[in-house]
């Protein structure tokens, strides 16, 4: 009996140690490259001063779209939670102000994919290449 439970262990442990499939952690990001990545390695890349010019004005026209969407955020935030400081919160208007929230929330999530693909459009197949590359570690 103990004989069988010790092989039953082993088995389920070198199953465990079985290496697994590797799912992307995040598959919509792994494929695109964020500004950071973009400016740190820019030198590396060979970005000219056309391209870095317009990926600037790029990333300031989301800046600005992005401050104005994090105070509307902020007061419908704070709205949303001065409904529920109510003892009986009226559930329609809770959910009526989370959606106003929620809308905000998608607005910024889009405007910053939008910013991404704009600048991976930006750059040339092996300039993407490269910035794989080096966000996987490589030289």
């Amino acid at each position: 009996m103990k004989l069988s439970l010790i092989i039953v262990c082993l088995l389920a442990g070198l199953a465990h140690a079985q290496p697994q499939p590797q799912q992307p952690q995040d598959p919509i990001g792994e494929r695109l490259f964020p500004a950071e990545l973009i400016m740190s390695h820019q030198q590396e890349i060979g970005l000219d001063d056309k391209t870095r010019t317009a990926m600037v004005d790029d990333i300031q026209r989301f800046q600005a779209v992005a401050v104005k969407l994090q105070w509307d955020m902020r007061a419908e935030g704070d709205a949303l939670a001065r409904l529920l400081d109510a003892p009986r919160p009226d559930e329609a208007k809770v959910l009526a102000q989370a959606d106003k929230v929620m809308a905000l929330e998608r607005e910024m999530k889009r405007a910053h994919l939008g910013l991404l693909v704009r600048l991976k459009g930006r750059l040339t197949p092996a300039q993407q290449a490269t910035l794989r590359k080096v966000r996987r570690g490589g030289p």
